[in-house]
């Protein structure tokens, strides 16, 4: 039983956390970040980045855990969730992948002008939209509308997936915290094809959410009309 759950949670940790880390982007959001809190002292920026990580870390739990809940009070069917989320992320994917600059300057004009208030500028804007936006919240729905129904599978997947949003949490604080070493070491060119990989591996990921909730409306279709 041990081993089950062991497995249970690795698929879901390997599951969630390309995609997260896809969408998040923690590497280039720590380049924006530190362009953003440029003029704000290295000290301030590292205060900055443990709220930010913690806050990212709280909005994908929620979502992971309590979006799904949401869209079945409004009678939205898990594959239904699944071809919409999937639709999403794979667009967004797309545009990512076509125009990663113009993704960049999206998030620039988020994060905004730093304000001298650090705790409203850790959640808004670097947190929210900035860090964890829309995407991430859609990409979190629709993995933890993938959840087991009950039992040893259920506590496995739960594990997991808050692993990954642990992991992905933990990346944003470390890249946030040491932004302006990292951006001193790498330049344009490569921060462009990190964001390309991450958005393709992105779609790839949409894709795949899109036709397994397809996959589940057509069988769902044929069991009705026989």
């Amino acid at each position: 039983m041990g081993s089950f759950i062991e497995a249970t949670t690795l698929s879901a940790f390997l599951l969630a956390f390309p995609a997260l880390f896809s969408i998040v982007n923690p590497p280039g959001a720590a380049f924006i970040f530190n362009e953003v809190t440029g003029e704000l002292p290295h000290g301030d920026k590292v205060r900055l980045a443990g709220k930010v990580g913690l806050y990212s870390l709280i909005v994908m739990l929620v979502a992971l855990w309590g979006g799904a809940y949401v869209l079945n009070f409004f009678g939205i069917s898990l594959a239904a969730l699944r071809i919409a989320g999937g639709t999403v992320v794979a667009l967004r994917a797309y545009e990512m992948l076509m125009a990663p600059e113009r993704q960049e300057a999206r998030k620039t004009d988020q994060a905004g002008t730093p304000s001298e208030d650090m705790d409203s500028m850790a959640f808004f804007p670097l947190t929210m939209p900035f860090t964890t936006g829309p995407g991430t919240i859609a990409v979190a729905v629709t993995l933890g509308a993938e959840r087991p129904a009950s039992g040893q599978a259920l506590l496995g997947f739960f594990v997991g997936m808050s692993a990954a949003a642990g992991a992905i949490a933990l990346m944003v604080w470390l890249g946030y915290r040491w932004a302006d070493l990292l951006a001193s070491r790498i330049g344009a060119s490569a921060r462009r094809t990190v964001s390309r990989m991450s958005a393709f591996l992105l779609l790839c990921i949409g894709v795949q959410i899109l036709l397994t909730g397809i996959e589940e409306e057509f069988h769902m279709v044929a069991a009705v009309t026989r």
